[in-house]
């Protein structure tokens, strides 16, 4: 019998097992005890509801641990050699007498620490950025991830019958090679590991390479898992095309990282981190032991991530995965935080809009916290057991959408956005009184007068969307809502507007204003005016001179409460994202011109309900 005929019959015996063992105690029959002179059954995989079940052995000790360099296509330090990418493996005994199993892998730069790095000022004017940063203290290793990486997935996953890998990313502990902070270098690190598992690549027990080591205990077929920057990893590996990724669940992760860094031409933070960008994360990762051969490689971000403009370019082209979607295979279980405010959702809807458009298996997973957040245990177990050891549990039959709701319940959809949405325009009319609060209605009130603010980057986005009154936003809101209404997707907004300056940011927040307390800031878009017409192009504006702007907010699905309204703010800069001018840059809206476009459940026969509902 071939090792595959072997492997399929051991799968198919261990089936068998769990169903007969599960109508045996259902049939309340007594299992005899295994007399005491027998040795011990090596354990196999075994499947109950579908679900891989721990029948291997939890104790850590009698796991087979092993490292291993594999070398990768790349050179990225530029030292003549393939970059070799440090790994360590964990899998069951049973592997070394012939057992075959799939492989969960978590590929990250982080596993070594980081660098005391120091980001970028953000108080300047826009297009003129400051040329040096403050430095800070050279990076000293102490965090030796040999011959252990990490114990991450281990405990889970090991004595339900899978190996674990984990990865060090380029430039970072044992690794060699350079960060790139998304890279294709960093991406094709990941794939190499994945072509060494299925033997299309040569890996060594040192960096020396001297001695070769095999990959003879795995089927080949490999699952990546990870948060953040570990998240962003797989989408990456999996837009290079590469044969055994079978599934991934990227969670709070990158899918673009113009989308991460900017925003329609605007120099705009991730929540958290101002001033942040390409090389001070590649700065902060880069913990190899060699700290002077990766200089000239981040010496080139620097040179090429564009603080003055913003603008998309194809350096940033290179670092959006979603450029390479068509190449994507692996069944993608996307989970993201829709109060994320780091890696903003929109990384996650763009990604599962292509999958879906590709034909990609997919689910996701919505919560309702912040950074991080897996899918529960069920969803993953369910996930990898179908797609890593091809057990039919019917995954595919399965709602595609599971939404941890305002009151915590996990909710399924058929699908996100949910397929009842519909675009619900709605239509600015200006206040009734100077800096009050203008309207926001199916219909306009024939007005044509025009609403100024004064921009001041000082002023948080907060403070402005509770202001009743305030020279620095104008607001507009509609009527009460007398039942509840659902937004799930991709709001927008479309402004005519004129700033009397040649730069400026321009800001857009969709609030909810409850009945009673504190409004909430749902969603916000930024845009450069200078880019009003693509990401990639600066135009300049005159002084004056009215033009268009149509820019989307980050994806959500909320839901607004009966009695609150709906509300949207415009502002110029957002202290905690974008570039900080000096305040004074004045900017002026035409109401009767501009438009929000909500993506309700039930779209507007929904909205007009709830507002009919309150009288």
């Amino acid at each position: 019998m071939t090792s595959a005929a072997l492997h399929a019959d051991r799968r198919r015996r261990s089936r068998v097992v769990a169903v007969a063992l599960t109508s045996v105690l259902a049939g309340g029959l007594v299992i005899a005890a295994t007399p005491a002179y027998a040795a011990p059954m090596p354990a196999e995989p075994t499947f109950q509801d579908g679900l891989s079940q721990a029948v291997f052995t939890k104790v850590a000790s009698e796991w087979i641990n092993e490292e291993a360099w594999v070398e990768s296509e790349v050179d990225s330090d530029r030292d003549g050699k393939p970059d070799l990418v440090h790994i360590d493996v964990t899998r069951v005994p049973e592997t070394a007498s012939g057992l075959k199993v799939p492989v969960l892998m978590e590929m990250s730069p982080y596993y070594a620490g980081g660098t005391e790095v120091t980001n970028w000022g953000v108080d300047h004017e826009i297009g003129a950025p400051p040329t040096e940063k403050e430095p800070w203290p050279a990076f000293t290793p102490t965090n030796r991830t040999s011959p252990r990486i990490s114990g991450s997935l281990e405990n889970t996953w090991v004595p339900r019958g899978f190996a674990v890998v984990h990865a060090e990313g380029l430039g970072s502990g044992w690794s060699e090679g350079c960060p790139t902070s998304g890279g294709l270098n960093e991406s094709l690190a990941g794939k190499a590991v994945i072509d060494w598992l299925n033997g299309r690549a040569t890996a060594y027990t040192g960096t020396d390479r001297a001695t070769e080591v095999s990959a003879d205990w795995t089927t080949g077929r490999v699952g990546m898992i990870g948060t953040s920057y570990n998240g962003t990893l797989p989408i990456g590996v999996a837009s290079t095309g590469v044969e055994g990724l079978e599934a991934i669940v990227p969670v709070s992760a990158i899918s673009s990282w113009y989308n991460y860094y900017r925003s329609d031409g605007a120099v705009r933070a991730p929540g958290g981190y101002q001033g942040e960008d390409l090389d001070v994360l590649a700065d902060y990762v880069y913990t190899r032991f060699d700290q002077e051969i990766c200089q000239p490689v981040i010496d080139d971000l620097r040179a090429n991530q564009d603080r003055a403009t913003g603008d998309s370019s194809p350096f940033w082209d290179e670092r959006d995965y979603l450029a390479d979607a068509e190449k994507i295979t692996a069944a993608t279980l996307v989970a993201h935080g829709l109060n994320d405010w780091n890696v903003m959702t929109k990384n996650a809807s763009d990604l599962y809009e292509a999958l879906k458009a590709n034909g990609v298996p997919h689910q996701i997973y919505l919560h309702q916290g912040g950074h991080g957040g897996n899918p529960n245990d069920t969803l993953l177990n369910r996930w990898f057991t179908r797609y890593l050891y091809d057990v039919e549990n019917g995954v595919e039959q399965l709602p595609k959408a599971y939404i941890v709701r305002e009151d915590r319940t996990l909710t399924e959809y058929p699908e996100w956005p949910d397929p009842a949405m519909e675009q619900v325009k709605l239509k600015f009319s200006p206040a009734a009184a100077a800096d009050g609060v203008g309207g926001l209605a199916v219909s306009r009130d024939g007005s044509r007068a025009t609403e100024n603010l004064i921009d001041d980057a000082s002023i948080r986005a907060t403070a402005l969307a509770a202001a009743e009154t305030s020279p620095n936003r104008l607001a507009y809101r509609t009527g009460v809502l007398g039942e509840p209404v659902r937004l799930s997707g991709t709001p927008s907004v479309s402004l005519k507007l004129s700033v009397d300056r040649t730069k400026a940011n321009l800001t857009a927040l969709l609030v909810e204003y409850p009945a009673t307390g504190a409004p909430k800031i749902i969603t916000r878009g930024w845009t450069d005016v200078e880019n009003r017409s693509s990401s990639a192009v600066t135009e300049p504006i005159t002084p004056g001179t009215a033009y268009g702007y149509e820019f989307g907010f980050e994806p959500k699905d909320y839901v607004f409460s009966a009695g609150s309204r709906i509300g949207v703010v415009i502002m110029s800069s957002d202290f905690e994202y974008t570039v900080r001018p000096a305040p004074g840059t004045e900017l002026t809206l035409q109401p009767s011109a501009s438009t929000v476009h909500l993506p309700l459940v039930g779209g507007m026969e929904a909205l007009q309900a709830s507002l009919r509902a309150a009288g």
